[in-house]
């Protein structure tokens, strides 16, 4: 499938950079309402060097945060604004996460957070991860948009 955001167009909208941005590719986007995109899994990523070493996983608060930084481009991207360093979405809560199955190097993170609410800076997001359609984790998962002093 063709990307609707390349990793150009995301380091455009998001601050991380490596090894913490956890986002490669937007595949499909609709203004207010949800995002997809991929997360690449690959065994040189830094973490898998502690993560287990005898069975390396993905440690599941980066799969949240995964989501977590899906949400910030579909915030961002939803009220047309650019990052800058003077606008950031803060994550601020996670509910009702499950954890449904480990996510191994090899596979590709299906990302899909869609708005529930947004009230003033406040936004709700539902979030759920998949690998080949397996569900890995859901979340509800809560960011507040917040302009730093200059």
């Amino acid at each position: 499938m063709k990307a609707v955001m390349d990793i150009q167009e995301i380091r455009q909208y998001l601050p991380h950079r490596y090894p913490f941005l956890l986002i490669d590719r937007v595949l499909e986007f609709t203004p207010g309402e949800h995002l997809v995109g991929i997360k690449n899994i690959s065994y040189n990523e830094p973490q898998f060097t502690g993560h287990f070493p005898k069975r390396v996983i993905m440690p599941g608060v980066l799969i949240l945060e995964s989501l977590a930084q899906a949400t910030g481009l579909l915030a961002f991207k939803s009220v047309t604004e650019l990052h800058s360093d003077n606008a950031l979405y803060y994550l601020a809560g996670i509910d009702n996460a499950r954890f449904k199955r480990p996510v191994e190097p090899g596979d590709q993170l299906r990302l899909e957070v869609t708005i529930v609410k947004n009230k003033r800076n406040f936004w709700k997001f539902k979030g759920t991860a998949t690998v080949d359609g397996e569900e890995v984790v859901s979340a509800d998962i809560l960011c507040v948009h917040q302009e730093m002093p200059e």
